[in-house]
């Protein structure tokens, strides 16, 4: 097949899971084909699927990725105080790193709302199927929802990491207080320990909690990288830590901070 008869036939397979879903047109166009598969994939229960269609998509989405454009964090230079900090503005998914985090929500399956544009449901778009299957596997051993502040780690499949952290931030719903930044740093701790335990190398940090989660921006980054730098003095570590931001506004904050140690 080729990349677009996959397209159309990852789009078929899934339609035909559901009775309801059998009378939808697919779309013409790429992109209108590209959002129904992607929407599909978003609604999907964790449930099992042929090992053909995930084959197909496994093809289908490291082609996808790659032609999205891939960015090596050997080709990124560190801030001049530390070759182990990193500040880089773009899609995090595109990024070749040992690992990338990802905000999730207490649940740990991914974001179900059809083309939401959260991190949580743009990695599980780009990662594929099989991400939200093994985040079930380990929810349903676990036995219950993931505490705020812990991690988890699954590979990157598709996506150009070799791992995704998946770690669930505070909400903050009301005035920001201390156990809400106890929280986030503990996000940020869990992380680094889970990195360094499987002798990961880099790093990528999205701004956890911020965005719909509510946690001030600024303040957020403050505890971001003053977690980084606690973790350095007290372990030794050498992994190298990207804060990742996508805002203009995250951009500014963290490069003032940086420039400021």
């Amino acid at each position: 097949m080729t990349h677009d008869e996959q397209r159309v036939w990852l789009i078929q397979q899934l339609l035909a899971e559901k009775e309801e879903y059998r009378a939808y047109r697919i779309p013409e166009d790429a992109q209108g084909q590209k959002d129904l598969l992607r929407a599909l994939m978003n609604v999907r229960m964790p449930e099992p699927i042929g090992e053909d269609v995930l084959r197909v998509q496994d093809e289908y989405l490291l082609e996808e990725n790659r032609r999205a454009g891939v960015t090596d964090l050997a080709d990124l230079a560190p801030v001049s105080w530390d070759g182990r900090i990193y500040l880089w503005q773009g899609d995090m998914t595109t990024l070749k790193v040992d690992a990338i985090t990802n905000p999730a929500n207490s649940g740990m399956l991914g974001c179900f709302l059809p083309l939401h544009s959260c991190a949580d449901n743009i990695i599980g778009s780009k990662a594929g199927i099989r991400l939200r299957l093994r985040c079930n596997d380990i929810m349903c051993a676990q036995g219950h929802e993931e505490p705020t502040g812990r991690a988890k780690i699954t590979p990157g499949y598709n996506l150009p990491c070799k791992y995704i952290i998946h770690t669930v931030g505070p909400i903050v719903d009301g005035p920001l207080t201390k156990e809400h930044e106890r929280l986030l740093a503990s996000c940020y701790q869990s992380c680094l320990r889970l990195a360094d335990q499987y002798q990961l190398r880099s790093i990528a940090f999205c701004c956890i909690s911020t965005g719909v989660f509510r946690f001030p921006n600024r303040r957020a980054a403050e505890i971001a990288v003053d977690t980084v730098l606690s973790y350095y003095r007290e372990t030794g570590s050498q992994i190298k830590t990207i804060f990742n931001v996508y805002q203009d506004i995250d951009w500014e904050i963290y490069d003032v901070i940086l420039n400021k140690k």
